[in-house]
């Protein structure tokens, strides 16, 4: 496994700790709805993704217009990412309500993916 690889991951489940701890704290410590809380916690996620991404994971050098380029098409796709997330959770817990933390879960995972996919080939590429 790739140094890069590994601090991904690293990252990822720190990430994916920081996006579940704000979402039951919204979800039932609030009480919103799966489809607000996913979108609650998505902005603590993205913000510390970004950081962790750009300067641990992918070691960005960027200054200036590139740099603005990576931040804004990091929060583009990680908005995509957000949809996919939503949908997962607004689909399988609001419409068909079925069991919440496994399709939180679900979710997490395959937005886990698409954004390494999305950093490594189109934003820190």
């Amino acid at each position: 496994m790739s140094k890069q690889i590994f601090l991904y991951i690293l990252f990822g489940v720190l990430t994916t700790a920081v996006s579940a701890a704000v979402y039951f704290a919204a979800s039932w410590g609030a009480n919103f709805s799966a489809w607000l809380a996913s979108v609650v916690s998505w902005f603590f996620a993205v913000a510390f993704a970004f950081v962790t991404n750009k300067f641990f994971v992918f070691a960005s050098k960027t200054t200036g217009s590139k740099a603005l380029r990576e931040t804004l098409l990091f929060f583009l796709l990680r908005t995509v990412s957000l949809v996919i997330n939503v949908g997962i959770m607004l689909v399988f817990v609001d419409i068909m309500d079925l069991h919440e933390p496994a399709f939180f879960a679900l979710a997490q995972i395959t937005v886990l993916v698409f954004n390494y996919a999305a950093s490594k080939f189109l934003v820190f590429k």
